[in-house]
């Protein structure tokens, strides 16, 4: 799983179009570049290389009025809406991926229908019990991990994870069955993108020269 890949497309579609500059700003408006591999330089690869595997249509615009070499706008295909929509879902029921997949895959719950991801949520807290009760099948967690030596201290630590992670997964089912947020379908989307112009609180300033196109 790319999580780039799926921050990136998640971008420019809630753009309908964007330049890279703007996808990056969103990014570490999000936060992405702390929690995920989401720098400069990878997002606008991403760009790039989705261009070519046509997931992203580039639309070359004028320079501006000020000079400066003119800019890439990106816009979503149809086989990228696809390729967004397989890497969300995939995410969302896959319980063993890295957290900034976790992190990407809760931050575009909502582009899909509410009963959906309800669905791929419960999909998710089964294949975690499976995980489980498989890990349980060569350690008892009642017997402590030192039953294994040091290495009970790996499954000990594998099992907390499940029902952590177990227990997370029912809270937000809870949450969105009992009517919490608005998804596909139902009403104005929230809006995780800035705003034309809008300055951003959490951009790092480093400067790029993917920035400029």
């Amino acid at each position: 799983m790319s999580t780039i890949r799926l921050l990136v497309l998640g971008a420019v579609r809630m753009h309908g179009r964007a330049h890279g500059y703007q996808v990056r700003n969103d990014l570490e408006y999000w936060g992405a570049h702390e929690w995920s591999t989401a720098k400069p330089g990878s997002i606008y690869h991403a760009l790039k290389q989705m261009a070519k595997q046509g997931l992203l249509h580039a639309h070359e615009i004028a320079p501006s009025t000020a000079g400066g070499p003119p800019r890439t706008e990106y816009e979503i295909t149809g086989q990228g809406t696809e390729e967004y929509f397989r890497l969300l879902r995939e995410a969302l029921v896959t319980y063993d991926q890295r957290a900034d997949v976790k992190t990407a895959a809760v931050g575009f719950i909502v582009d899909l229908p509410r009963a959906e991801a309800v669905a791929l949520l419960k999909e998710r807290t089964l294949r975690i019990e499976q995980w489980r009760t498989s890990v349980l099948e060569h350690y008892v967690p009642e017997e402590g991990p030192g039953q294994l030596g040091h290495i009970g201290e790996i499954m000990n630590m594998w099992v907390h994870t499940a029902d952590s992670e177990a227990e997370w997964t029912r809270g937000l089912i809870e949450r969105i069955e009992g009517g919490a947020y608005t998804f596909a379908d139902e009403g104005d989307p929230f809006v995780g993108v800035l705003a034309p112009g809008e300055e951003n609180p959490y951009a790092t300033g480093e400067q790029h020269p993917g920035d400029e196109h």
